[in-house]
């Protein structure tokens, strides 16, 4: 069996539960990225499986049913906040809508390029302006001021791979984490330009990331409470659901969480002000010098 870097493979000791591509392979050992799920591994070669084409097209209709299904309850979350703006905006419909919305400009720091593409598309798909950076985890903290001087978000999500190892430590030691450490410093470095919760909405984290770490640095949501795994798109619909709340409002966790893929196992956070804002009226296509 010839594993080469790229190829897509399962892990015989954890019985082929997750799909991973090899990311680079050093003296038998192959560092893997998960295909669909935040988690960075490595194995011995001996352990890998590679999975044909049949097998993937298989996984990959799974994920894309579960991403579709999220979408779907994204969508109608979406039209009732619509259907409630609608409402207000006309005095309970006595009024012609005649209204524009200033949308929240988003800031995605991503350590896997696959997944920066792939959470690029779902932005786009829902309708959120978004800047993508692809960036290794060990930089983001030294990054992170000049992108947030140069974009001036709303919202920053900080994200890419990350695992416990229990061989490393204890759950509550940060250095047992391969990545959190790097998440939570750049978190830091993000409060001491934009110290307010509101002023800055901020995602960070990844598989099994160290939760708390991350809340207590700043973070308005972060991964992993019970240390499990998240899909690749997770981020984007906390995101989604924060972007579209009027900042009149303030979205509960669990409003956050209920449209993501894995949940309150592994996303959490705290009560955050939405970031929509409603002005009127709205001027469509009016001639220079009017």
């Amino acid at each position: 069996m010839d594993i080469q870097k790229g190829a897509l493979v399962t892990r015989k000791s954890y019985d082929h539960d997750l799909l991973f591509r090899v990311a680079e392979i050093k003296k038998g050992v192959a560092i893997l990225h998960g295909e669909e799920l935040r988690l960075k591994a490595d194995a011995a070669l001996s352990d890998l499986t590679l999975v044909n084409q049949r097998e993937h097209k298989k996984r990959k209709a799974v994920d894309r049913e579960k991403q579709e299904s999220s979408y779907r309850l994204f969508r109608q979350d979406y039209q009732m906040m619509k259907e409630k703006r609608n409402y207000e905006a006309t005095e309970g419909y006595t009024d012609a809508a005649n209204y524009f919305q200033l949308p929240a400009k988003v800031l995605h720091i991503d350590g896997d390029p696959s997944y920066l593409r792939k959470c690029i598309q779902l932005y786009q798909r829902i309708g959120l302006q978004v800047h993508g950076v692809h960036l290794t985890e060990t930089e983001m903290p030294f990054q992170i001021k000049d992108l947030l001087e140069k974009i001036q978000p709303d919202i920053m999500v900080i994200t890419g791979h990350d695992a416990y190892s229990h061989n490393k430590g204890m759950k509550h030691d940060l250095s047992a984490y391969r990545h959190s450490k790097y998440f939570v410093e750049a978190v830091r470095e993000a409060r001491s330009v934009y110290p307010n919760l509101d002023q800055l909405v901020i995602f960070a984290g990844a598989c099994q990331s160290h939760f708390e770490s991350l809340i207590r640095a700043g973070s308005n949501f972060a991964s992993s409470p019970s240390r499990v795994n998240i899909h690749a798109l997770d981020p984007v619909y906390i995101v989604a659901k924060v972007a579209y709340t009027s900042f009149m409002e303030s979205v509960s966790v669990w409003e956050a969480l209920r449209n993501t893929l894995t949940g309150e196992k592994g996303l959490g956070g705290i009560q955050t002000r939405g970031l929509l804002r409603t002005g009127m009226p709205y001027l469509a296509n009016e001639d220079e010098g009017e």
